[in-house]
Protein backbone atom coordinates (compact mmCIF):
# COMPACT_ATOMS: atom_id res chain seq x y z
CA UNK A 1 0.00 0.00 0.00
CA UNK A 2 1.69 3.06 -0.93
CA UNK A 3 -1.31 5.68 -0.20
CA UNK A 4 -0.65 9.79 -0.21
CA UNK A 5 -2.63 12.30 1.78
CA UNK A 6 -3.58 15.82 0.55
CA UNK A 7 -6.23 18.52 2.42
CA UNK A 8 -6.82 21.91 2.45
CA UNK A 9 -7.08 22.87 -1.61
CA UNK A 10 -10.09 24.94 -1.37
CA UNK A 11 -10.81 24.84 -5.13
CA UNK A 12 -13.03 27.48 -6.40
CA UNK A 13 -13.42 29.47 -9.74
CA UNK A 14 -10.88 32.72 -7.94
CA UNK A 15 -8.11 30.46 -8.01
CA UNK A 16 -7.86 28.64 -11.38
CA UNK A 17 -3.72 27.73 -10.91
CA UNK A 18 -4.77 25.47 -7.66
CA UNK A 19 -7.24 24.01 -9.40
CA UNK A 20 -4.53 23.34 -12.56
CA UNK A 21 -1.94 22.38 -10.08
CA UNK A 22 -4.74 19.80 -8.49
CA UNK A 23 -5.09 18.24 -11.82
CA UNK A 24 -1.44 17.82 -12.41
CA UNK A 25 -1.44 16.32 -8.90
CA UNK A 26 -3.71 13.95 -10.18
CA UNK A 27 -2.10 13.07 -13.31
CA UNK A 28 1.38 12.41 -10.81
CA UNK A 29 -0.52 10.24 -8.55
CA UNK A 30 -1.78 7.53 -10.73
CA UNK A 31 1.52 5.95 -10.78
CA UNK A 32 3.13 7.27 -7.47
CA UNK A 33 0.56 5.48 -5.13
CA UNK A 34 -2.40 3.32 -4.88
CA UNK A 35 -5.08 5.17 -2.57
CA UNK A 36 -5.54 8.72 -2.43
CA UNK A 37 -7.05 10.30 0.90
CA UNK A 38 -8.64 13.38 0.42
CA UNK A 39 -9.63 14.94 4.19
CA UNK A 40 -11.41 17.68 3.55
CA UNK A 41 -11.43 21.34 2.33
CA UNK A 42 -11.42 20.15 -0.98
CA UNK A 43 -13.62 22.76 -2.42
CA UNK A 44 -13.93 26.65 -1.10
CA UNK A 45 -17.02 25.78 -0.24
CA UNK A 46 -19.67 23.51 -1.42
CA UNK A 47 -23.15 24.11 -1.69
CA UNK A 48 -24.95 20.53 -2.69
CA UNK A 49 -24.10 18.30 -5.22
CA UNK A 50 -26.37 20.18 -7.50
CA UNK A 51 -24.02 23.06 -7.95
CA UNK A 52 -23.89 23.18 -11.35
CA UNK A 53 -20.68 25.60 -11.44
CA UNK A 54 -18.63 24.74 -14.48
CA UNK A 55 -15.15 24.28 -12.82
CA UNK A 56 -16.70 21.61 -10.39
CA UNK A 57 -17.89 19.71 -13.12
CA UNK A 58 -14.01 19.60 -14.62
CA UNK A 59 -13.35 18.54 -11.19
CA UNK A 60 -15.34 15.90 -10.92
CA UNK A 61 -14.67 14.52 -14.55
CA UNK A 62 -10.52 14.43 -13.24
CA UNK A 63 -11.37 12.56 -10.59
CA UNK A 64 -13.71 10.08 -12.26
CA UNK A 65 -10.82 10.07 -14.72
CA UNK A 66 -8.48 9.42 -11.90
CA UNK A 67 -10.54 6.87 -10.11
CA UNK A 68 -11.40 4.80 -13.09
CA UNK A 69 -8.61 2.10 -13.06
CA UNK A 70 -6.83 3.95 -10.66
CA UNK A 71 -6.01 4.35 -7.28
CA UNK A 72 -8.91 4.22 -4.75
CA UNK A 73 -9.57 7.50 -3.77
CA UNK A 74 -11.47 8.21 -0.31
CA UNK A 75 -12.77 11.86 0.65
CA UNK A 76 -13.63 12.97 3.98
CA UNK A 77 -15.94 16.11 4.92
CA UNK A 78 -14.15 19.18 6.01
CA UNK A 79 -15.22 22.57 7.68
CA UNK A 80 -16.13 24.01 4.13
CA UNK A 81 -17.45 20.83 2.24
CA UNK A 82 -19.31 19.20 4.84
CA UNK A 83 -22.41 18.91 2.34
CA UNK A 84 -20.65 16.81 -0.71
CA UNK A 85 -22.92 13.91 -0.82
CA UNK A 86 -23.37 10.41 -2.45
CA UNK A 87 -24.47 12.23 -5.78
CA UNK A 88 -21.12 13.63 -6.06
CA UNK A 89 -19.54 10.41 -4.44
CA UNK A 90 -21.08 8.45 -7.45
CA UNK A 91 -20.28 11.01 -10.40
CA UNK A 92 -16.26 10.81 -8.96
CA UNK A 93 -15.29 7.43 -8.21
CA UNK A 94 -14.45 8.09 -4.73
CA UNK A 95 -15.32 6.65 -1.22
CA UNK A 96 -16.74 9.00 1.69
CA UNK A 97 -15.24 8.02 5.09
CA UNK A 98 -16.71 9.29 8.54
CA UNK A 99 -14.61 11.65 10.65
CA UNK A 100 -12.79 9.96 12.54
CA UNK A 101 -11.14 6.96 10.64
CA UNK A 102 -9.22 4.28 11.62
CA UNK A 103 -7.23 2.10 8.81
CA UNK A 104 -4.32 0.26 9.19
CA UNK A 105 -1.67 0.76 6.64
CA UNK A 106 1.58 -1.48 6.60
CA UNK A 107 1.00 -3.17 10.06
CA UNK A 108 0.50 0.84 11.40
CA UNK A 109 -2.39 1.71 12.75
CA UNK A 110 -3.28 5.25 11.54
CA UNK A 111 -6.50 7.74 12.44
CA UNK A 112 -7.60 10.38 9.78
CA UNK A 113 -9.64 13.20 11.12
CA UNK A 114 -9.85 17.05 9.06
CA UNK A 115 -9.34 17.84 12.85
CA UNK A 116 -11.33 20.51 13.27
CA UNK A 117 -13.15 19.20 15.82
CA UNK A 118 -10.00 19.26 18.12
CA UNK A 119 -10.03 23.16 17.70
CA UNK A 120 -11.94 23.29 20.84
CA UNK A 121 -10.77 26.65 22.12
CA UNK A 122 -12.74 28.15 19.66
CA UNK A 123 -16.02 27.75 21.23
CA UNK A 124 -17.86 29.90 18.45
CA UNK A 125 -16.29 27.51 15.68
CA UNK A 126 -17.67 24.63 17.75
CA UNK A 127 -20.73 26.07 18.10
CA UNK A 128 -21.33 26.13 14.58
CA UNK A 129 -19.75 23.10 13.59
CA UNK A 130 -22.57 21.15 15.25
CA UNK A 131 -25.34 23.30 14.09
CA UNK A 132 -24.31 22.68 10.75
CA UNK A 133 -23.48 18.88 11.13
CA UNK A 134 -27.21 18.60 12.17
CA UNK A 135 -29.05 16.77 9.57
CA UNK A 136 -32.13 18.69 10.09
CA UNK A 137 -29.98 22.26 9.22
CA UNK A 138 -28.38 20.40 6.05
CA UNK A 139 -32.18 19.50 5.26
CA UNK A 140 -33.33 22.52 5.27
CA UNK A 141 -30.67 24.74 3.60
CA UNK A 142 -30.53 21.78 0.98
CA UNK A 143 -34.12 22.22 0.31
CA UNK A 144 -33.63 26.23 -0.33
CA UNK A 145 -32.86 27.32 -4.11
CA UNK A 146 -29.18 27.12 -5.50
CA UNK A 147 -29.21 31.11 -5.68
CA UNK A 148 -30.39 30.86 -2.01
CA UNK A 149 -27.44 28.88 -0.93
CA UNK A 150 -24.94 30.78 -2.84
CA UNK A 151 -25.79 33.77 -0.97
CA UNK A 152 -26.35 32.00 2.27
CA UNK A 153 -22.45 30.85 1.66
CA UNK A 154 -21.28 33.54 1.04
CA UNK A 155 -22.64 35.76 3.49
CA UNK A 156 -21.35 32.93 5.98
CA UNK A 157 -17.45 33.03 4.57
CA UNK A 158 -17.48 36.88 5.11
CA UNK A 159 -18.87 36.31 8.51
CA UNK A 160 -16.25 33.27 9.16
CA UNK A 161 -13.36 35.38 7.84
CA UNK A 162 -14.16 38.49 9.49
CA UNK A 163 -14.70 36.32 13.05
CA UNK A 164 -11.13 34.31 12.51
CA UNK A 165 -9.04 37.92 12.02
CA UNK A 166 -10.05 38.89 15.26
CA UNK A 167 -9.09 35.52 16.70
CA UNK A 168 -5.83 34.60 18.27
CA UNK A 169 -3.64 31.97 16.51
CA UNK A 170 -3.83 29.77 19.19
CA UNK A 171 -7.77 29.83 19.39
CA UNK A 172 -7.72 28.54 15.77
CA UNK A 173 -5.12 26.01 16.89
CA UNK A 174 -6.00 22.77 17.98
CA UNK A 175 -6.96 22.25 21.81
CA UNK A 176 -3.07 20.36 22.80
CA UNK A 177 -5.60 18.48 25.99
CA UNK A 178 -8.14 17.69 23.48
CA UNK A 179 -5.56 15.89 20.94
CA UNK A 180 -3.90 14.11 24.08
CA UNK A 181 -7.28 12.97 25.01
CA UNK A 182 -8.07 11.43 21.18
CA UNK A 183 -5.30 9.72 21.01
CA UNK A 184 -5.41 7.77 24.64
CA UNK A 185 -8.88 6.80 23.10
CA UNK A 186 -7.61 5.80 19.90
CA UNK A 187 -4.01 4.81 19.94
CA UNK A 188 -2.71 5.25 16.51
CA UNK A 189 0.84 5.13 15.51
CA UNK A 190 -0.09 7.70 13.23
CA UNK A 191 -2.64 10.15 13.68
CA UNK A 192 -3.26 12.82 10.16
CA UNK A 193 -5.28 15.18 9.90
CA UNK A 194 -5.18 18.64 8.03
CA UNK A 195 -7.66 22.11 8.61
CA UNK A 196 -5.31 23.91 11.11
CA UNK A 197 -3.07 25.02 7.75
CA UNK A 198 -0.05 24.57 9.80
CA UNK A 199 1.82 21.57 8.27
CA UNK A 200 4.39 19.66 10.84
CA UNK A 201 4.79 16.64 12.23
CA UNK A 202 4.39 16.63 16.49
CA UNK A 203 5.26 13.94 19.16
CA UNK A 204 1.61 13.39 20.70
CA UNK A 205 1.74 10.72 23.63
CA UNK A 206 3.27 7.60 21.75
CA UNK A 207 1.29 8.80 18.42
CA UNK A 208 3.08 10.67 15.78
CA UNK A 209 0.74 13.66 14.74
CA UNK A 210 0.86 14.96 10.88
CA UNK A 211 -0.60 18.22 9.87
CA UNK A 212 -1.44 18.41 6.46
CA UNK A 213 -0.20 21.90 4.92
CA UNK A 214 -3.34 23.99 2.79
CA UNK A 215 -2.68 25.08 -0.68
CA UNK A 216 -1.62 28.26 -2.07
CA UNK A 217 1.76 29.59 -3.20
CA UNK A 218 2.61 25.71 -2.42
CA UNK A 219 0.99 22.58 -2.06
CA UNK A 220 1.22 19.94 0.20
CA UNK A 221 1.03 15.94 0.46
CA UNK A 222 1.89 13.19 2.54
CA UNK A 223 3.24 9.88 1.27
CA UNK A 224 3.57 6.82 3.10
CA UNK A 225 6.02 3.88 1.52
CA UNK A 226 6.75 1.05 3.57
CA UNK A 227 8.07 1.95 7.05
CA UNK A 228 8.60 5.67 6.06
CA UNK A 229 6.45 8.91 5.38
CA UNK A 230 7.30 12.30 4.34
CA UNK A 231 5.02 15.14 4.21
CA UNK A 232 6.16 17.32 1.39
CA UNK A 233 5.80 20.49 0.07
CA UNK A 234 5.92 21.76 -3.71
CA UNK A 235 5.37 25.09 -5.81
CA UNK A 236 2.26 26.05 -7.83
CA UNK A 237 3.33 28.18 -10.20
Amino acid sequence: MKPRFISDLRLSEKHPELTQAFFTFLNESKEACTHLFILGDLFETWIGDDDDTPIYQEIKNALLSFTTNGPKTFFMHGNRDFLVGESFATETGITILPDPYTLEINDQKVVLSHGDFLCTDDEEYINFRNEVREQDWQSNFLSKSLNERKQIASNLRTDSKEATSKKADSITDVNEQSVLNFVNQHEPDLFIHGHTHRPNIHNAGSSKRIVLGDWGNYGWVLNINDQDFELEKFSIS
